[in-house]
């Protein structure tokens, strides 16, 4: 049994109390506590307490301070509850203390994964050009439970989702230089996948949005590309050199008349 002799104020933190007991033994520093432990307990001079009640007080102790820690971590921005749980357990606090801090979080609404996930998804749809899928998948990874995930992601209606697919395929017209239309419209519907938008989207911008190059555009470009694969296929002769060449050509999505138009002119350019 141990009784409180001394409460006192430290010096730098004004909201932490150092807590003195005698033992037995005379009087000596025993631990240090928040204000709010102090006031739960009611620890005052004079109190008894024993080892069990110290063991309560110091496990109390740890909560207040792993909560500190969840909210200055949430301070920055909001974070879903498994971030914070990550963040816990690298700071090497026991699955005991984490369940309390998550429970008082929740309690005082400083976690809301719905709430976050609707934020979460906001910011995307206001600060990229991602699609649906891909900001589900980072939610997702991020620990939130699906029927939340589904419910935030309503906020990313279809008409935005066209926008966004549209200015994503007006940003990278340029790599649309010197390849085929086939080409062009084969990469602009795999980058459109990338990005995380779904097949309704991928569709309607590929039907609907001008994607051909005109003839002269597409001679241009195929006749950059024949250069470069005759280049490859200079060493073989004949029927082995035109396979090749129309194979490699007709694969970067050009039309066999314009391959061999160009097969036939190639001294021209080679």
């Amino acid at each position: 049994m141990a009784y409180i002799t001394k409460i006192t104020v430290q010096k730098k933190l004004k909201d932490r109390y150092n807590i003195f007991l005698d033992k037995g033994r005379g009087e000596e520093y025993a631990f240090s506590v928040s204000e709010d432990v102090l006031i739960k307990h009611g620890l005052k001079k004079g109190m008894e307490i024993d080892e069990l009640d110290i063991m309560e007080i110091q496990y109390q102790e740890d909560i207040q301070k792993a909560y500190t820690q969840s909210i200055q971590f949430l301070s920055i921005r909001m974070r879903s509850e498994q971030e914070v749980r990550q963040h816990l357990k690298k700071k090497e606090w026991d699955a005991p203390i984490i369940q309390e801090v998550i429970h008082k979080l929740k309690k005082f609404n400083y976690i809301n994964d719905l709430e976050f996930a609707k934020a979460y998804v906001r910011t995307q749809i206001n600060t990229t050009k991602k699609g649906p899928q891909l900001i589900t998948k980072e939610l997702n990874e991020k620990g939130v439970a699906e029927d939340s995930i589904q419910k935030a992601i309503k906020e990313y209606d279809e008409h935005l989702q066209i926008e966004h697919a549209k200015a994503l395929i007006e940003k990278n017209k340029k790599s649309s230089k010197r390849i085929s239309t086939v080409e062009y419209r084969r990469k602009m519907e795999q980058m459109l996948f990338s990005k995380g938008f779904p097949s309704w989207v991928v569709q309607e911008i590929i039907v609907n949005e001008p994607f051909e190059n005109d003839l002269d555009e597409e001679w241009e470009s195929l006749c950059y590309q024949g250069v470069k694969a005759h280049k490859r296929y200079m060493k073989y002769e004949g029927f082995q050199y035109e396979q090749k060449m129309k194979q490699a050509l007709y694969r970067k999505g050009f039309s066999i008349e314009l391959i061999e138009k160009f097969l036939n002119e190639k001294e021209e350019y080679v």
